[in-house]
């Protein structure tokens, strides 16, 4: 004989496990300091090229100060057509007085320019990223994260349309449909943990002279030294739109509920709904 009885869903479900958690933190932390330090490494030389070798005539993208009528001005230039952006990019000000520099020195780490210091702290950002992120590859595989978490199927695939359209309109999924991912979650942090970041890091591995002389066929493969530098610097700034757009979906779906489940795992679906359970008797 089967009865069917009614039990309530829990509203508080545990989503992330301890490791996913731990190295969710790291990455983000990781992420700050290397474009913090990145960004003191390209004052440095604060222009892109395409391939082998620098055209210091006609580079893609440049941050840099002029003088204009007399008194100094700061432009920023993408394939030729310069902007004024003086105040934040090209001269910024710093202790009261202009300084010329592309990035402002509260973006920078250090904040002064000291590109030693810069080089130190993105190498070991770098490294521990590297590190964090394998750990959390491994485990994502063998625990099958990814292939649970992650990776979405046909069904969902098919609902992308609908997805966007009730991001647009701030329709967020609650109650059943909040314990997984939605489509455009899995497809975002499909693009972030296999795309991204491992261009980002072969990119990087490929302006060492060190790793470069070890795997040359790296600079081959993106095209020269200074393509390597300038998709390392584009995919930078992908992941900083990735990390805003993150944070304004805490906010508009709940921070409280998206840091606690972050911190200690527990994410609470919304209002409690009945399913029905088969028991046999």
């Amino acid at each position: 004989m089967t009865d069917a009885t009614t039990v309530p869903r829990p509203r508080l479900i545990k989503r992330h496990s301890a490791l996913v958690r731990v190295t969710h933190w790291i990455n983000a932390l990781c992420l700050v300091l290397l474009l913090m330090s990145g960004l003191q490494i390209f004052n440095a030389h604060p222009a892109l090229y395409l391939g082998s070798k620098s055209d210091f005539a006609a580079p893609v993208f440049a941050i840099d100060s002029r003088d204009v009528n007399g008194h100094t001005e700061g432009y920023t230039a993408l394939l030729g057509h310069s902007v004024n952006t003086s105040g934040v990019l090209g001269l910024s000000q710093s202790g009261g007085r202009a300084v010329e520099r592309a990035f402002p020195s509260w973006l920078t780490l250090p904040s002064n320019q000291d590109l030693e210091t810069g080089r130190h702290w993105h190498f070991l950002m770098a490294w521990l990223l590297v590190v964090n992120g394998t750990l959390y590859l491994l485990y994502g595989l063998v625990s099958r994260h990814f292939a649970r978490d992650i990776v979405p199927d046909r069904g969902e695939l098919a609902h992308t349309g609908q997805a966007i359209v009730d991001h647009l309109k701030l329709r967020f999924p609650h109650g059943e449909n909040a314990r997984r991912y939605n489509v455009l979650q899995k497809l975002t942090y499909f693009a972030v943990i296999f795309v991204a970041l491992p261009l980002i890091v072969v990119a990087g591995w490929t302006m060492s002279p060190g790793l470069d002389a070890a795997f040359p066929f790296l600079t081959t493969l993106l095209g020269g030294r200074q393509t390597a530098r300038t998709i390392h610097f584009v995919v930078a700034w992908g992941l900083v739109a990735f990390f805003v757009v993150h944070i304004a979906m805490v906010l508009l779906t709940g921070v409280f509920n998206n840091m606690r489940s972050m911190i200690t795992g527990w994410f609470d679906t919304g209002e409690a709904k009945d399913s029905e359970v088969t028991t046999n008797a």
